[in-house]
């Protein structure tokens, strides 16, 4: 991995934000997605219909206490700045609320654009790590491709396979992180290892795309070099875990498991506020193990692909 700072190797172009800025979107995330009654969600809303915690002037009603009330699910959902694109750009600053017959197509089009500009942060990731070329200049190529396609009309946005691009942007992406981690690392993309104890598992340089690490035990491992694209990690115990260097690791990975104040993070993410020194439970881990708890109503993710979920961070 290089040391070049990122905001110098891998910022898309056109400063585009990457980042969620919820005073300048229409709290789309809490009323376009379905979310089931679960775990992470503390009742059940279709598509297209807010959240009944949501206020009028867009903002969350129970935002202080999100994970006390039954809806942590909110909490780690990330639009890597879709939500302004789509309120501020896509459609002018103009709100379903103002233009009601713009609802339905406004919420299609924020279904596409999430996963375009989650693509994005992935892209400026990779393109960070200084991959050789010819691959860096196919990196910086989807790239701008993927910005042009975000800045597109809402029948262009709504006419894109997402699916299909999000496919084929994933092969560079893989490939970057295969060079990055280097040679013999465990492979253990897309595997299921729910409430298992991985302290004594070697896993520098591992691939683990897809894992599904759910209330895992990760205490005082080193995942330097390791490829955590898409990995779930909802309640993954995280105390002691080196993280300096792991790559593609979001901040929505990180509020989603569990850590400490020992647990090594990298200058670009922080520390959440809800880890705490606590001990793991023995109920508890039999419950994560068990498919009770935060796994309810999984769905395996990869990068661009995360299961969606409504609600929002609103300040």
């Amino acid at each position: 991995m290089s040391d070049v700072p990122r905001s110098v190797a891998g910022t898309p172009p056109g400063g585009r934000e990457l980042r969620a800025d919820c005073s300048r979107c229409f709290a789309l995330c809490c009323v376009a997605p379905a979310f089931a009654a679960s775990a992470d969600f503390a009742v059940a809303k279709p598509a297209g219909r807010a959240c009944p915690n949501l206020a009028g002037d867009f903002r969350c009603g129970i935002h202080a206490g999100l994970r006390e009330r039954g809806f942590a699910g909110c909490t780690v959902f990330d639009c890597f700045g879709a939500g302004q694109q789509v309120a501020q750009v896509t459609y002018g600053g103009r709100s379903w609320r103002e233009a009601p017959e713009t609802a339905a197509a406004m919420f299609d089009v924020f279904a596409v654009m999430r996963p375009l500009h989650e693509l994005l942060w992935y892209l400026t990731e990779a393109l960070a790590l200084r991959p050789p070329e010819p691959l860096a200049g196919e990196l910086r190529r989807a790239r701008d491709e993927t910005v042009r396609h975000t800045d597109a009309t809402p029948e262009e946005l709504v006419a894109l396979d997402v699916d299909g691009y999000r496919a084929a942007v994933n092969v560079l992406l893989s490939r970057a992180g295969d060079l990055a981690r280097g040679p013999g690392g465990a492979d253990r993309r897309g595997a299921h290892l729910i409430g298992a104890d991985l302290r004594r598992v070697d896993l520098v340089g591992a691939n683990l795309r897809g894992a599904v690490l759910i209330g895992a035990d990760l205490r005082g491992v080193d995942l330097t070099r390791a490829d955590v694209t898409g990995a779930d990690l909802r309640g993954a115990d995280l105390r002691g875990t080196d993280l300096r260097r792991t790559l593609f690791l979001h901040q929505s990975q990180l509020d989603a498991a569990r850590g400490d104040r020992r647990t090594v993070l990298p200058g670009s993410l922080t520390r959440p506020a809800h880890w705490s020194a606590l001990p793991l439970t023995p109920v508890r881990r039999s419950r994560a193990a068990a498919g009770e708890g935060p796994d309810a109503g999984h769905r395996e993710r990869r990068a661009g692909g995360s299961a969606r979920r409504g609600g929002g961070r609103r300040r």
